[in-house]
This record gives C-alpha cells, sequence and structure tokens, in this order.
C-alpha cells in the first residue's frame, strides 16, 4: 500500500490501553502537532501522566496539554476495570522525563488551529476539550480538516445496548461537536470491533525486542484479559488506533455520509448516537460514518508503527 503524505494532528485522548496503542500508531504515521488529555478511561491526573510517560517512553518532542478533568454536565464516568487503576493496565513505566506543557488544553486546541489551518483534531476519548474549544471559537469547526473521533457506533454500545463509553461519558460534548458544523468522522464500535489483537501479536511485539515492543506486549495482552473476562473473548477490540488510521490511511476505512443525533434524554438511550440510515428520505448528512475497515491492514499498520517505535 502507498504510505499517503503524513498528515498533521492533534490527539485528544484519555490513556488508556488503546489510547497508547493510538499514540505508537499516530507517531509512525503522522505529524503529531500535540497531544491533549481528558478525565475518561480514568482521572485526567492519570491520563496526562500516562500521556507523558509515553512521550518520554516513544523519544518524542510533542507537547503535551492537560485538559477537562470532569464532563459538562455531571460526574466523571471512568473504566478502570477495562483499563487498570491507572489507566496503562499493569504496565509500570518510568516517571516522565517532564511534566505537561500547558495546564490549558482548550486554549492550545484554538490557538494551534488558528496558527494553522487544516490540521486533524483526532479525538479519542470523552469529547469535554473538543467542545469547550468549539464553544470558546464556533469558527475552529471550520478551520481544521476532520475531526476523527473514535466514539459512538452505528447500533451499538458497550456501557448500556446504546451507548459507547466515550459518548456515554460526557454526551453533551458530544452532541456540541456532532453539532458544530464541521467535518466530523466518527468512528465507532460498529467499525472498531472488527480491529481486534490476540496473543499472536503480543508475541510479535515483545520478540521485536525493543522497550516499546515490550510495552505494546504487554498492553495487549492485558486488553485481551480484559475482554475475556466481558465475554470469553482470545482478542481485544483494538479502539482508539482506528480513529488515527482513518485519518492517516484514509483507504482502509470506508465512510459513508449520515446524519448522527446524541440522544441526551432517553431513558434507556441516553449518548446514543443514532444514525439516520434513511437515505433521501432523512436529514442532511452532518457526519462521515464509518462502516468497513480492511481490518488485516490496519493491525499490520498499528504492527508496523510499534516496530519501528
Amino acid at each position: 500500500m502507498t504510505t499517503p503524505q503524513r498528515p498533521r494532528i492533534i490527539l485528544d485522548c484519555d490513556p488508556g490501553i488503546d489510547d497508547a496503542i493510538a499514540i505508537m500508531t499516530a507517531s509512525r504515521w503522522a505529524d503529531l502537532v500535540g497531544i491533549t488529555t481528558v478525565a475518561g478511561n480514568v482521572g485526567v491526573e492519570h491520563t496526562t501522566a500516562n500521556a507523558l510517560k509515553l512521550r518520554s517512553l516513544l523519544g518524542l518532542t510533542v507537547p503535551v496539554h492537560r485538559g477537562a478533568d470532569r464532563p459538562l454536565v455531571g460526574d466523571p464516568f471512568h473504566a478502570r476495570h477495562v483499563h487498570g487503576a491507572t489507566g496503562l493496565a499493569d504496565v509500570d513505566l518510568p516517571e516522565p522525563d517532564d511534566g505537561p506543557d500547558s495546564w490549558d488544553a482548550v486554549d492550545f486546541l484554538v490557538e494551534a488551529t488558528r496558527a494553522e489551518e487544516g490540521l486533524h483534531l483526532v479525538p479519542v476519548g470523552p469529547l469535554t476539550n473538543v467542545a469547550l474549544a468549539l464553544r470558546a471559537d464556533p469558527g475552529l469547526a471550520g478551520r481544521v480538516a476532520s475531526i476523527t473521533l473514535m466514539g459512538g457506533g452505528a447500533g451499538i454500545g458497550n456501557v448500556t445496548a446504546a451507548a459507547e463509553f466515550n459518548v456515554f461519558a460526557d454526551p453533551e460534548a458530544a452532541d456540541i461537536v456532532f453539532r458544530s458544523g464541521g467535518p466530523v468522522t466518527m468512528v465507532g464500535l460498529n467499525l472498531t470491533n472488527q480491529v481486534r489483537m490476540g496473543s499472536g501479536h503480543a508475541e510479535a511485539c515483545r520478540a521485536v525486542g525493543t522497550r516499546v515492543g515490550a510495552v505494546a506486549a504487554d498492553l495487549i495482552r492485558y486488553n485481551i484479559g480484559a475482554h475475556r473476562s466481558q465475554d470469553r473473548a482470545t482478542s481485544g477490540s483494538m479502539h482508539d488506533p482506528c480513529a488515527v488510521l482513518a485519518v492517516t490511511h484514509p483507504g482502509v476505512v470506508r465512510t459513508e455520509p449520515r446524519h448522527v443525533t446524541v440522544e441526551l434524554d432517553g431513558t434507556h438511550t441516553r449518548a446514543q448516537t443514532l444514525v439516520d440510515e434513511r437515505g433521501s428520505l432523512g436529514a442532511e448528512p452532518n457526519c462521515r460514518v464509518a462502516y468497513e475497515v480492511d481490518a488485516a491492514v490496519a493491525v499490520d499498520l498499528v504492527m508496523q508503527a510499534i516496530a519501528g517505535a
């Protein structure tokens, strides 16, 4: 496959096992302009520390900016049962070389997109930072090349039957993003559950013989165990790298224009991303929804990123 020109992205994340793999993937296939952190899989103090540890592990010079510590409405909602108490499973990484470059991720998002039009925002956690940036400067939606998010799903949830974690953790923020008028792409569970990594991938990562490979191997093995405890799986979905690859290798992911609404009030459907599949009878599209992925190519690109780090 021909590698396209490296896109310039800001990765907004809540590391997190698959966020860590997404950072590895982005560092290989994109020019990382910045990493912003948000509360999600664990509290923002841990997601920020994890992003800094990964920056050190990968030898990156990209700035890290700490972001929102809670959703726009209500209390924080975490996923420690999936990602471990501090977010990076049971992997013990050294303390980072430096602290965050700022404690104002929202200001960074606004100013970076003013300084350089055509950046890709790739949020792979709750959308709080992006929503706050859009509130502060609605023009951001027209300056970015894309807002390619991991979240939601066409007819599938994981926190509830209707809702995916990142949207469930801050549905009001997701609503702002989908209504922003920006070039939104939703890479949801219906797509990301097709991209799975098992023990063979963990062994191959360890065989690379690097510290990055060993960390990736441990993260993948923990992820398998988390999925096995939920549904007896022998592999684990690798959600967040899919959003990165949708930007860096768009030919790997098939998307279609759709109208997506975030349900804010439903008794059983709060945080559902309702995708209008009525075609010409439906509402005007506000989003591209990812439906299919070449999973083998996607996993190979992730493995190349880990091996080359």
